[in-house]
């Protein structure tokens, strides 16, 4: 049902049509012609949402063919390192229904750990050995990892929406463990944000056909998206930030690394380390993790974590964090700690 608090409208077609033309304003052409029509919004399940600042109200078209999952959950974990992985084993224990988002790695970083000697009851473990630890805890208690990478999360009235690629997911509690953001947002990354600037390319390559993009990608198990999306666009202008060879001839692949996206209402063009301009219709970022605050609107961060009281309850009614996206000190500690106290706050919260 679609909101609109100024006029006070209740009905579904007037707000959404006067949303379609507000945020029509501020898209390109080729966009526009896609929002033309509201029977096309209503056969698409496009989904209308509003965000509030502090002095205005706006509507986001949110614009996705997604496939619904068959199960409501109690609760939703996002990232399965030391704290997503606690949370877990805690809420399967007091037998919630749960799914934990992650990758069969557990924890990149855990992994790769030399040694690690401060985690109570392991004296010298390394990463390799704790990681293969906390997987057989999983596996014991019958705890599988969703190989999804979330790209949205939004707050409905009882519920939360997670989006996956062309998936969507329901729980009526959420607790990110995202672990610390690595890669730090480019100038004007998050300024244009949904004006051509996307963390999704299964939801919005489809606005780019015969377009000119540049695509940023940290993980060379997402290059099957940069290969979607070159299968759409004229062209495609790629900064890996890993070795990569490819055959695909519309993929020409960066020298140099992106520097900043040019653009006011609209992403125009992107300036790279070196000093050169391309001209483009978009940015994707295909990163491991995207930013909290990016990933669920409102969400209060502080100097680029998120904000949580002792119950690890972020100012998202529903919402709680654990884990290095926290703030400091990184430790696998205060992560396993932090999913824990996260874990028994989202009880608390599903018995209210």
């Amino acid at each position: 049902k679609a909101k609109n608090a100024k006029s006070g409208l209740d009905s579904m077609s007037k707000p959404l049509l006067q949303a379609i033309r507000q945020r029509n304003a501020l898209l390109p052409p080729f966009t526009q012609r896609r929002l033309n029509s509201v029977f096309l919004i209503y056969m698409a399940c496009f989904s209308p949402l509003y965000r509030q600042s502090d002095t205005t109200m706006e509507f986001s078209i949110v614009v996705h063919f997604f496939r619904k999952g068959d199960n409501m959950y109690d609760i939703a974990i996002v990232g399965s390192g030391p704290a997503g992985i606690s949370a877990a084993i805690n809420a399967k224990i007091r037998n919630k229904s749960v799914i934990i988002f992650g990758n069969d790695e557990l924890s990149h970083k855990v992994e790769i750990s030399r040694e690690i000697n401060n985690y109570v009851g392991f004296a010298n473990i390394t990463g390799v050995e704790l990681n293969n630890a906390f997987r057989s805890h999983l596996e014991n208690l019958e705890i599988k990892i969703t190989p999804k990478r979330i790209t949205g999360v939004y707050k409905m009235k009882d519920k939360f929406t997670l989006l996956a690629n062309r998936e969507s997911f329901e729980a009526k509690c959420v607790i990110l463990a995202l672990g610390s953001e690595t890669v730090k947002p480019i100038t004007n990354e998050r300024e244009l944000l949904g004006k051509g600037v996307s963390y999704c390319a299964t939801c919005d390559g489809m606005f780019y056909r015969d377009r000119e993009i540049a695509v940023f990608c940290d993980n060379e198990s997402m290059f099957e998206e940069v290969e979607y999306l070159a299968g759409i666009a004229k062209k495609v202008y790629l900064c890996a930030g890993f070795d990569v060879k490819t055959s695909v001839e519309n993929v020409e692949i960066l020298p140099s690394k992106i520097a900043g996206i040019i653009g006011e209402k609209k992403v125009e063009a992107v300036t790279l380390k070196d000093g050169r301009r391309i001209e483009i219709d978009g940015v994707f970022f295909l990163k491991q993790a995207v930013s909290a605050d990016v990933l669920l609107f409102g969400l209060k961060t502080e100097n680029g974590s998120i904000s949580v009281d002792r119950k690890m309850q972020t100012n998202i009614d529903g919402c709680f964090a654990a884990g290095d996206c926290t703030g400091t000190p990184y430790q696998i500690a205060k992560a396993v700690g932090e999913g824990n106290i996260a874990a028994h706050s989202a009880f608390a919260y599903l018995a209210k």
